[in-house]
């Protein structure tokens, strides 16, 4: 199983991790606003991570980091 980490205090809430999801498991939290005034990406079901970081090669930010 792959774990996804997003440091969300940095993330700009552009979503581009979202669209790149194959299983649709990151979201834009609506509920929280990091430091820079964003909603940042969350996870919903780390159980589901395959593992194909292609959230992490979208973000411009470099705030995710896939480990598998």
């Amino acid at each position: 199983m792959a774990k996804i980490t997003i440091r969300t205090e940095r993330c700009k809430g552009c979503g581009l991790c979202v669209t790149a999801c194959p299983k649709k498991i990151l979201i834009l939290a609506q509920d929280k606003i990091n430091p820079k005034g964003h909603h940042p990406a969350e996870i919903t079901d780390q159980e589901q991570c395959i593992g194909c970081a292609f959230c992490a090669t979208m973000c411009p930010d470099v705030v995710i980091t896939v480990e598998r």
